[in-house]
């Protein structure tokens, strides 16, 4: 059965190549006849012109038979081939060199006849076979004249029924066998070169047929063809070969990003279970000793479940926020504005917490910084939660600073603290979600493990990179590049 490309590929050029060689033979063989007709005509072209000139065959519409059966016994003892037919000038048969029976025909058409006396001859010429109703030979012809007067034609068939059947003998011992033979090897050669040049395309069809089936069966691990840039198979090998890369890589993702989910929800449990059980805790104690407790004792148990209530808060509202930056439903609207003023600023609203830890927060601002494009709430929560960052590890007597730098890539921003730095086996996870230096989470209830992630989130929707470098005691400094306006 035809089920693979190549086989069907093979019938149909098997096919083609045999109407195609049947067809040459065909042609050949029309041809070859019509060249021994055209030959044979030129050759004996004037050969009735001849033969009236040599005998008197007819005078005054009267036939010399005498002189009629010399020419018929001569031609017949020179070339048995020829017919000779006597017409008047109406073209009807008077007489013939035939056996009775043998002609079908009373009369021929004179067309044929007159364009040959008159000149107007276009090899090979055909006129109507007298012992065959339906089809025409070439032939010779000369009017028979006396005094002016037409009183017929000579008409010479130089192929006869003869003629047909050594014609019919060459064609079935030479013509037609070396004409088949030779087309028989041009369409066999034909078929060889068509079924290789066939098996190298199919070949290559195959090849990524298999591969494909073993990228099914073998999951996504599998793949045996190399990407070739050539023809339009090479292009499709090349093309299922990058989309199978990309499946890979997309799966690859997809598995990690659920890994990150059962994570999330693992820290998500975590950090959520922790500040419910303190606020549960103190909730049930302020109940159950209620009566025992000082005012003092109460107030300091109400301070610490608000404080849990507030960080419970901002956990939640955190996670919604990066849960919508991730959901992409959040679209930076981006416009200039001075980067240095919205520095200055938040400077200011963190100074006083800063004052309260003992550190030094400023800002180094360039002179005659251009304005940036970018959406300024956006990267205002950027800012503040690498600030909060900072103030988070810096200890007493420390330095944060926010620095702007004008460069080629546009506005420079680097946020610096003098804290305990990052061990650099931690820096790739830094901005985890819920990742924090201090595994003891309970002991820094204000921090959630988001605000680095979320700040990298929005740089990442207005298509820049956050950069982090750190020292070991030294501090750590987070820089990013925003375009100029």
């Amino acid at each position: 059965m035809l089920r693979s490309l190549y086989a069907k590929l093979a019938a149909i050029l098997l096919v083609l190549f045999v109407i195609v060689g049947v067809l040459a033979l065909g042609i050949t063989l029309y041809a070859t006849e019509m060249y021994q007709q055209e030959v044979n005509q030129k050759l004996n072209k004037d050969l009735a012109r001849h033969i009236v000139a040599e005998k008197t065959l007819m005078r005054d519409k009267l036939i010399d038979h005498v002189a009629l059966q010399d020419v018929f016994h001569m031609l017949m003892v020179i070339n048995p081939a020829i017919e000779l037919y006597l017409l008047d000038s109406q073209g009807k048969i008077l007489a013939f060199s035939a056996e009775p029976g043998k002609v079908k025909r009373d009369h021929v058409n004179l067309g044929p006849l007159e364009q040959w006396v008159n000149g107007v001859v276009q090899f090979p010429m055909l006129g109507d076979d007298p012992r065959d109703n339906s089809r025409q030979k070439v032939f010779s012809a000369a009017p028979i004249a006396h005094a002016g007067v037409l009183d017929g034609y000579l008409y010479i068939i130089l192929a006869g029924e003869d003629y047909d059947g050594v014609t019919q003998m060459l064609a079935g011992s030479y013509i037609l066998s070396a004409s088949a033979w030779i087309i028989a090897g041009g369409v066999l050669l034909a078929i060889f070169a068509g079924l290789m040049l066939f098996a190298m395309l199919t070949g290559k069809l195959h090849r990524l047929a298999l591969a494909m089936s073993e990228f099914k069966a073998g999951g996504l691990s599998e793949f045996s063809v190399s990407p070739e840039r050539g023809d339009e198979i090479d292009r499709l090998t090349a093309t299922f070969h990058d989309m199978a890369m990309q499946i890979n890589a997309q799966t690859q993702r997809l598995e990690r990003t659920d890994q990150m989910r059962r994570e999330l929800v693992a820290d998500v449990s975590h950090d959520l279970r922790t500040p419910l059980a303190t606020l549960q805790g103190y909730i049930e104690t302020l109940l159950i000793k209620d009566d025992a407790l000082s005012t003092q004792e109460r107030k300091e148990y109400l301070e610490i479940a608000i404080r849990h209530c507030h960080h419970l808060n901002k956990l939640v509202s955190e996670l919604l926020e990066l849960a919508r930056l991730d959901a992409l439903e959040v679209k930076p609207n981006r416009e200039a504005f001075s980067l240095p003023e919205l520095v200055q600023d938040i400077v200011q609203k963190y100074r006083l917490r800063a004052n309260e830890k003992n550190i030094t927060i400023e800002a180094q601002l360039h002179p005659d910084l251009p304005f940036v494009l970018a959406d300024i709430a956006l990267i205002e929560r950027a800012l503040e939660n690498l600030i909060e960052n900072a103030l988070r590890y810096t200890p007493a007597q420390g330095h944060v600073v926010l620095q702007l730098e004008h460069n080629a890539q546009g506005v420079g921003v680097y946020v610096r603290d003098t804290g305990c730095g990052i061990p650099e086996e931690e820096l790739p996870r830094i901005f985890d979600r819920f990742y924090q230096l201090d595994k003891s989470r309970n002991s820094s209830p204000g921090a959630s493990g988001l605000g680095l992630s979320i700040a990298k989130r929005i740089l990442e929707l207005h298509g820049c990179a956050i950069n982090v470098s750190s020292a070991l005691l030294r501090g750590t400094t987070f820089s990013f590049q925003l375009p100029t306006h």
